[in-house]
């Protein structure tokens, strides 16, 4: 990876491009230390020391870098932008207006980005208000009346959508994916305080045994559940294919093999996001607008679906609250496959392209035995997911050991290097980079 960059800087093109990605980065963060006008942060930090460590709002913290704890003008980040992504993707499958942009080549893309966009803002802007309405009820605000709220909207829908545009400027630079690379700074940011955490809470002041011992255990988790991660990001079953030879005039055509690449982890990241955010869901509205649960029952079932009681001696319920959290990431990672992956339609355009899978016949039998495939792998993806996302979580449970990162965060920073290291390497084999080629 070090060697492709350090490549990729002596060509002119590639150099400019990461040197502006970089500069726009320092804006990203910069921005982060401005706080939206109207907030009163004394009380605001009390109150996230309290309630930060709840479910997506951890999540939300890290992936706005710090910026939603400190309810900077950067406060929603990428977010906004992320979930209308994620809404017009599903939206795809039940508007067939929008089935057809996408399959509309470049332009249908463009069509279908504007629309995102749009979308972005009104989230942007919904989002922005209950945040101003909860703090104003929670009386973190100076002033709770309706022109600090419409500032404090204003002002992060501004913030979002700012966000927004640098990452497409990133993207049009040809570095990677913008709003990708922006949330991976923020995760990224927030990592040397939660060591420092940890080191404050395991490792100082201890003997010297136990300072080993801690270091020890602190690394070995870290590098383990980042080997899993890479792995799961890279692991894929390759289905082979034959192509029919065929004559065309005096030519022979055809009689290639390939394959179809099938990623085991087809949802990505997805269905930890989903899964975690439905969970969150109560435990954000009663803390945003400062709803007082008194009911014992109701109390429990919320502390079961919040994480940080997963693992926690003494809280025997929460494990329901862990084993909803495997049903969602399993449903999830199947749903978000049905919608990405549809094995008919490669059935029937191998079936055009004279194409077959050895041993299996054109048509329905290959729609059959894609679906078995699919079935299989994406359980498999699904259960490692799980796995690296519930590590952090063991030992945060078991041992109060609170980060902001997590598998979650794991997986996006390891997706992101790995698809912008490709990207950049591709560029360096479309200009016969030859330094490249020797790796």
């Amino acid at each position: 990876m070090f060697k492709t960059i350090r490549d990729a800087f002596k060509i002119k093109e590639i150099r400019n491009a990461l040197i502006f990605a970089f500069f726009i980065l320092i804006v990203v963060r910069l921005g982060s230390l401005i706080p939206t006008p109207g907030v009163d942060v004394s009380k605001l930090n009390n109150f996230f020391a309290n309630n930060l460590g709840d479910g997506a709002n951890s999540l939300l913290n890290s992936f706005t870098g710090g910026s939603f704890q400190k309810m900077s003008i950067f406060a929603l980040s990428v977010t906004p932008y992320i979930t209308s992504s994620i809404i017009i993707q599903l939206l795809t499958i039940a508007i067939p207006a929008l089935e057809e942009m996408q399959k509309d080549g470049n332009e249908g893309r463009k069509k279908i980005t504007a629309i995102t966009r749009i979308v972005s803002v009104a989230l942007a802007i919904i989002e922005g208000t209950g945040l101003a309405v909860g703090f104003g009820r929670s009386g973190l605000l100076y002033e709770y009346n309706f022109l600090s709220v419409a500032v404090i909207v204003i002002t992060l829908t501004a913030g979002s959508t700012f966000i927004m545009w640098l990452g497409e400027r990133i993207t049009e630079k040809g570095v990677g994916n913008g709003v990708s690379i922006i949330l991976l700074i923020n995760i990224v940011s927030r990592m040397p305080s939660d060591f420092v955490n940890l080191y404050n809470m395991f490792v100082k002041g201890k003997s010297t045994v136990n300072m080993i011992f801690a270091s020890i255990i602190i690394i070995g988790v870290v590098i383990i559940t980042t080997v899993l991660t890479i792995l799961l990001n890279d692991a894929e079953r390759k289905i082979p294919i034959s192509y029919a030879q065929k004559v065309q005039g005096r030519k022979s055509v055809g009689g290639q093999t390939s394959h179809i690449p099938l990623k085991v982890n087809t949802g990505n990241v997805m269905p930890i996001i989903f899964a975690s955010t439905l969970m969150s869901i109560p435990s954000i509205v009663t803390n945003l607008f400062n709803i007082n649960v008194k009911n014992q029952v109701v109390a429990k079932i919320f502390e079961g679906l919040n994480t940080n009681y997963w693992f926690r001696p003494g809280y025997p319920w929460a494990y329901i609250g862990l084993v909803l959290y495997i049903l969602l990431v399993i449903f999830f990672a199947y749903f978000y496959t049905s919608i990405s992956f549809n094995p008919m339609e490669i059935a029937n355009n191998l079936k055009k392209q004279g194409g077959f899978v050895p041993g299996i016949r054109p048509g329905k039998s290959t729609q059959d035995y894609l679906n078995r495939i699919l079935n299989y792998i994406v359980i498999m993806g699904a259960i490692g997911l799980i796995i690296v996302a519930i590590i952090p979580i063991f030992f945060n449970g078991r041992f109060s050991a609170d980060v902001s990162f997590g598998g979650t965060s794991l997986i996006i920073i390891c997706g992101v290097i790995i698809e912008t290291i490709k990207q950049i390497e591709s560029k360096m084999i479309v200009r016969n980079y030859s330094g490249f080629l020797n790796n």
